[in-house]
């Protein structure tokens, strides 16, 4: 018979796998096409697995085109009234982060 797979293994994968392709979108700084594809990989492989995505992955791609994020280069950061906002140079989409106070 054979044995089954622990969820939590299957997980780990998951999770190296949606580490090592954001890593490639990361690199491949020549090629947006490639870099959506990646983001697209890595997107579906967590939702299949129910993953979710850290805050270091979530603010990395834009929701909207699903297209890499770099600063200075397809992506303008603003800090403006106590949020930091985040304006994709491809599709215009707004993301607006809080900035945390500390007491």
């Amino acid at each position: 018979m054979a044995k089954k797979i622990r969820k939590e293994s299957n997980k780990d994968i998951a999770s190296e796998r949606v580490n090592i392709l954001f890593g490639l979108a990361k690199e491949n700084n020549n090629s947006p096409e490639l870099q959506k594809r990646y983001i697209f990989l890595a997107r579906e492989i967590a939702m299949k697995q129910r993953l979710r995505l850290g805050k270091e992955h979530k603010r990395h791609f834009c929701k909207k085109c699903g297209s890499y994020l770099l600063a200075g280069k397809n992506l303008r950061v603003r800090v403006h009234g106590g949020k930091v906002i985040y304006t994709c140079e491809t599709c215009g989409n707004i993301i607006r982060i809080p900035i945390n106070k500390t007491r």
